[in-house]
C-alpha cells in the first residue's frame, strides 16, 4: 500500500447491487471505485451495474461538501 495520504483519500469504493445504487453511487458520492457481490447477481446484471455506474456524473454541490468530509484511511 502506498503510504501517501492524498493518495489514499482518493479511494472511493461502493458495494453496487443494482443499477440504482451504482448511479447513486457516482452522483452522489463520487465513487472511483465499485465492488460487485459475485455470489447474489448474474453477468448480465454486473454488466448493467457497470454501465449504470459509467453513464452517471458526479453531481457535486452538497455532494462536494460531504465528500470532503471523508477522512483519509492510513
Amino acid at each position: 500500500l502506498h503510504s501517501d495520504r492524498t493518495y489514499q483519500q482518493d479511494r472511493r469504493c461502493a458495494l453496487c447491487w443494482n443499477e440504482e445504487i451504482a448511479c447513486l453511487a457516482k452522483q452522489h458520492n463520487n465513487a472511483n471505485i465499485v465492488a460487485l457481490p459475485a455470489r447474489f447477481i448474474s453477468q448480465q446484471e454486473a454488466e448493467n451495474i457497470v454501465d449504470a455506474y459509467l453513464n452517471a456524473s458526479f453531481e457535486g454541490g452538497r455532494h462536494q461538501r460531504r465528500v470532503e468530509k471523508i477522512p483519509a484511511v492510513k
